[in-house]
């Protein structure tokens, strides 16, 4: 298949012209998404402190390797202040504990299932071997149950086990801010809205060597939406809501799930006291659909408020200035923001441009106090290798859009629903090659095992927010990206889907087995 831009809009049919009335509800501009709103009075915003996940510690290291052990459970937590809300957690904690490890040293996370549903663990950005990538049909049944299901009968399917699974990151790969989230097959986006997500902080000796922002100063915000029952739990469109047998959403939230409160590290629109000195955030957007544009209420004076050092895996070349960041699900930006540009006393909200009422603030920081400051924010970040595919590179081109999956409504790779037994593609490990990507609406596309570098963007050059080694792309409405591609050391099977949580439970993968 070849599509020119121009065939692949008569493809559509009009579709990307329409997207921007997609989700055309409060709250979703620049969305393909549906509002779905809570059952009680919205939490007042900028009242609870900002909670920053406790930093997990090994239970024991040898031999150049950490171990680790983390329990999946039911847990009942304090996010709406006045009420009490069960969450899926790690550790019983929503985001789970926060993982740091070495480039280079070898991580072992035992997890242990206590949930009343399978689930699958899946290091977002780990360069990690195929058996332990989390590929959605190699479940984990919960502690005692042989009965439980992997979405669509796929019970047996994959490489499953009952009760605990060992996983094995060898990180061979730069520094950068990972998370860890759930995988089941079919069931990730409601396991995801309860809760199961989580940082893993990847440090190395060419970031140790940059003065850059540290310790108390170095902080990793977790942005997330969810709307909430009349009790206080987590409401949530499931067909089955008991996340056992029968997959996906109710048809009018098939577009993707937006919440009406937003949640930073687990808190809804919390504050935190800063210092009038510089900070490094590590933002991550785990929401299920929502995309959001960042940006600081006041903008400090001469603007450039966001200074970019980092996309999703890894240093930037040079620091990069932005007013504003648009990010899309599972996207990391690595940010410098200097607090010391505003006077001591200053209150300012981090606010979503993509947002409306209360989806339009995320948080607030109170600049507290002057301090002194150590960091400083070098000219020059990290060497980046530039991929450069040859004329006789191998070139695949994939299009995500509406399709049919099952006899009803769902969401298509190449015109075809997931099969986790099928390989769409088999690239070769140490080969370049150039993967285009097209988009129906708005499709934040994931690309397992190796990182990728943005090419061009509907053949033009790349975006403002698509530098350096990206794992995650957003792509809008009737657009085409072409990223670079090579993937390294390890032979499997991986995926791409999209990261609209809906969207991916309801058939937007595609597997392939690298060779």
């Amino acid at each position: 298949m070849s599509l020119s831009r121009r065939g692949f809009l008569g493809l559509l049919g009009g579709a990307g012209a329409l997207a921007v009335g997609v989700g055309g509800c409060a709250g979703a501009t620049g969305q393909t998404a549906e509002l779905l709103r809570s059952r009680i009075a919205l939490p007042q915003r900028f009242a609870v402190p900002l909670p920053v996940p406790p930093v997990k510690r090994p239970v024991r290291s040898a031999a150049g390797v950490d171990h680790y052990e983390i329990t999946q459970q039911v847990r009942e937590v304090e996010i709406v202040p006045g009420y009490r809300t069960p969450i899926f957690g790690y550790d019983g904690s929503f985001p789970g504990p926060t993982i740091v490890s070495r480039s280079g040293r070898t991580t072992i996370v035992t997890h242990r299932n206590e949930l009343p549903v399978p689930t699958v663990v899946h290091l977002h950005g780990g360069h990690t071997p195929a058996e332990h990538d989390g590929y959605p049909v190699d479940l984990v049944h919960p502690v005692g149950d042989h009965t439980s299901r992997g979405g669509h009968g796929y019970a047996t399917a994959g490489d499953s086990s009952h009760g605990t699974r060992a996983y094995e990151y060898p990180l061979d790969q730069p520094a950068a801010t990972l998370w860890y989230h759930d995988h089941r097959m079919d069931f990730t986006a409601p396991q995801v809205w309860r809760g199961l997500a989580g940082f893993h902080l990847v440090h190395d000796d060419v970031g140790d060597r940059l003065d850059l922002p540290h310790s108390e100063r170095d902080i990793p915000l977790l942005i997330c939406d969810r709307a909430f029952a009349e009790d206080g739990s987590l409401l949530y469109p499931s067909i089955d809501p008991n996340l056992r047998d029968t997959p996906g959403v109710h048809h009018d939230h098939m577009e993707g799930v937006l919440g009406d409160v937003v949640l930073v590290n687990g808190a809804p629109w919390p504050t935190l006291e800063v210092d009038a000195a510089r900070y490094r955030l590590r933002l991550l957007n785990a929401s299920n659909a929502r995309r959001y544009r960042l940006a600081l209420r006041p903008a400090p004076r001469g603007g450039g408020g966001f200074v970019q050092i980092a996309s999703d895996a890894g240093l930037l070349a040079a620091p990069l200035p932005h007013d504003r960041l648009d990010i899309a699900p599972a996207e990391r930006f690595e940010v410098v923001v200097d607090f010391a540009r505003y006077p001591v006393g200053t209150e300012v909200v981090l606010t979503n441009e993509l947002g409306a009422g209360p989806t339009s603030e995320v948080m607030r920081f109170v600049v507290a106090r002057k301090a002194a400051d150590d960091s400083v924010l070098p000219r020059r970040l990290a060497e980046i290798e530039p991929l450069r595919p040859g004329a006789a590179a191998p070139r695949r081109e994939w299009v995500f859009s509406r399709g049919i999956v099952g006899g009803d409504r769902g969401w298509t790779i190449n015109g075809r629903p997931f099969d986790p037994a099928r390989m769409d593609a088999t690239p070769r490990l140490g080969q370049t090659e150039i993967w285009r990507l097209y988009s129906d609406l708005h499709h934040p596309v994931h690309i397992h095992l190796s990182p990728f570098q943005v090419l061009r963007r509907n053949g033009r050059p790349p975006g403002p927010f698509d530098a350096g080694w990206k794992d995650t792309v957003d792509l809008r409405p009737a657009e085409y990206v072409d990223v670079a591609v090579r993937f390294e050391r390890y032979r499997g099977t991986y995926l791409l889907h999209c990261h609209n949580l809906e969207h991916e439970d309801m058939a937007m993968m595609s597997a392939f087995e690298t060779t």
